[in-house]
C-alpha cells in the first residue's frame, strides 16, 4: 500500500475503531490499579494476546498437515491459548495472578511440547524469551519471583534438554516438519520478543513525556533540566537583578459569595489560565497563585535584560484581558498590579510538591505596591521606572509610606510607547523601538 494510502487509512475512522477496539482489550482490567501497575498489566495483555494467537497459528498448522498425527500437541495448544486468553481477567483478584498463571502455564507446556516432539524442535529454547518478561510484567519490586521463575525455567531447560533428546521423543515427525516447527518457532518467538520489548519501552516513553509535562507545568524549564540532571541537589539561586509581579482582584471574596463555588471556581479558572497565556506570550514566569492573586517574575531562573519590561508588558495586557473576560462573564473585574526591581533569591522548596518560589525585599516591595495601587492601574518601583521609563510612559504616584521599608517613590504604569506593542523573542533581547 503507498505511503499516502496507508496514511489515510490511518487517519480513517474504520483504523480509529479498530484501534479503540485495541486500546481497550490491552486496557482490560488494569483500571483499579495505579498507572506504573496499568503500564505493567498492559504489557502482560500484549504479551498474553500475542502467544495466543501465535499458538492459534501453530495449532492451525498442525491440524492442516495431519491432525490425528499432531492430536496431543494441538490438545497442549489449545489449553495455552485459553489460558493465555484467561489471564487479563485474573487482574480482578490481584496485579500479578494473570502474570503468574501464564508464566507458570508457559513453563509446564513449553517442558510437556518438547517432551512429545523432542529437542530438535527447538521449543525449549523460548524459555530465554521468558526471562524479559519476567522483570517487564512483574517489575523490579519482586525480584525474588522473577529469580524463582528464571532459576524453574533453567532447570525445566536443562531437563528438558537432557532428557528429551530426538531419539526419545513421544511423537515421531518428520525432519523436515521438525525443521519447519523450528523455524516457525523462532519466528514467532522473536516477533513476539520485539513487539512486546517495543510495546513495554513504547509505555516507558509515554509515561516519561507525562512526568516531564507534568514538570515543566510545576517548575520552569531549567529547573527541571537541573532537576533532571542532578536528582536530589539543592536548587538555590542569587540573582541581583529581576523583577517580580503581585496581581490581586479586587473585591472578589464578596464576589466568590454572589456568584457561589461552581461559577466562582469557573471564573477564577478562566482568568488564571488566561494570565498563563500572557505569561507564557511574555516569557514571564507564573510562581504561583494564592486564591485571587497571582504572582509572577521575570529574570529568573535565568538573566535577561528586559525583564522588567516584560513584566510590564504583561502587566498592561492582564487588565485589557481581564477587561475582556469581565465582559464576556457580565461581571465586575478589577486588578491592582505592583511591580518591584532588584535582587531576588529563587528555589526549589518541598519534597512531597515541589515548588518554585522566590524571596527578599524585592518580593515584599512588589507586594506592598499592589496593595496600594488602584484597580484597573500597575503601580512600579523606582527601580522599575528606571528600567522601562524607555518603553513605557509613566505618572508618578508619589511617596508611599510602606509597611517595612518606609518612604519609597513609586509610579504607575499608563501605556506602552510602542504602537504595536508585542511580546519580546525568547532570545530576551529588547526589540528596538517601533
Amino acid at each position: 500500500m503507498p505511503a499516502p494510502r496507508l496514511e489515510g487509512f490511518l487517519r480513517s475512522d474504520r483504523a480509529m475503531r479498530w484501534r479503540a477496539v485495541l486500546t481497550r482489550l490491552v486496557g482490560y482490567g488494569t483500571a483499579p490499579y495505579p498507572p506504573s501497575v496499568q503500564r505493567r498489566l498492559r504489557i502482560m495483555n500484549v504479551a498474553a494476546f500475542l502467544i495466543a494467537l501465535f499458538t492459534l497459528v501453530y495449532t492451525i498448522e498442525q491440524v492442516i498437515l495431519d491432525y490425528q498425527t499432531w492430536k496431543p500437541v494441538i490438545f497442549i495448544n489449545l489449553a495455552l491459548i485459553a489460558i493465555a486468553l484467561g489471564a487479563p481477567f485474573l487482574h480482578r483478584f490481584n496485579e500479578i495472578a494473570g502474570a503468574l498463571t501464564l508464566a507458570i502455564s508457559e513453563n509446564v507446556g513449553l517442558f510437556a511440547l518438547t517432551f512429545i516432539l523432542g529437542t530438535d524442535a527447538g521449543l525449549h529454547m523460548q524459555y530465554f524469551a521468558l526471562v524479559a518478561g519476567y522483570f517487564v510484567v512483574f517489575g523490579l519490586g519482586r525480584l525474588r519471583l522473577i529469580i524463582a521463575l528464571i532459576f524453574a525455567g533453567l532447570v525445566l531447560h536443562l531437563a528438558a534438554w537432557a532428557w528429551f533428546t530426538q531419539e526419545r521423543a513421544l511423537l515421531h515427525v518428520g525432519s523436515y516438519e521438525l525443521a519447519e516447527l523450528y523455524v516457525t518457532a523462532v519466528l514467532t518467538t522473536s516477533t513476539m520478543v520485539a513487539a512486546v520489548v517495543y510495546y513495554a519501552f513504547r509505555l516507558a516513553e509515554q509515561a516519561q513525556e507525562q512526568t516531564d509535562t507534568l514538570l515543566h507545568n510545576i517548575l520552569p524549564a531549567p529547573i527541571v533540566d537541573r532537576l533532571k540532571s542532578a536528582p536530589g541537589a539543592i536548587i538555590a539561586d542569587e540573582l541581583s537583578d529581576a523583577s517580580v509581579l503581585f496581581a490581586d482582584l479586587k473585591g472578589f471574596v464578596a464576589l466568590a459569595k454572589r456568584l457561589g463555588p461552581a461559577r466562582t471556581v469557573e471564573l477564577l479558572n478562566t482568568v488564571v489560565s488566561a494570565f498563563d497565556d500572557l505569561a507564557d506570550a511574555w516569557h514571564v514566569e507564573k510562581i504561583k497563585t494564592i486564591g485571587d492573586a497571582y504572582m509572577a517574575a521575570s529574570g529568573i531562573p535565568e538573566p535577561a535584560s528586559d525583564h522588567a519590561q516584560r513584566l510590564g508588558g504583561m502587566a498592561l495586557a492582564m487588565h485589557s484581558t481581564l477587561a475582556r473576560i469581565a465582559q464576556e462573564q457580565g461581571v465586575a473585574l478589577a486588578l491592582r498590579i505592583g511591580i518591584a526591581t532588584g535582587p531576588v533569591l529563587a528555589g526549589v522548596i518541598g519534597a512531597k510538591r515541589l515548588t518554585y518560589d522566590v524571596w527578599g525585599d524585592t518580593v515584599n516591595l512588589a507586594s506592598r505596591l499592589e496593595g496600594h495601587s488602584q484597580p484597573g492601574r500597575v503601580l512600579v518601583s523606582h527601580a522599575t521606572k528606571a528600567h522601562v521609563e524607555e518603553r513605557f510612559a509613566v505618572e508618578r504616584c508619589g511617596a508611599l509610606d510602606l509597611k517595612g521599608f518606609g518612604l519609597e517613590e513609586a509610579w504607575y504604569l499608563v501605556e506602552d510607547l510602542r504602537t504595536h506593542a508585542a511580546p519580546p523573542p525568547a532570545s530576551g533581547a529588547v526589540a528596538a523601538p517601533a
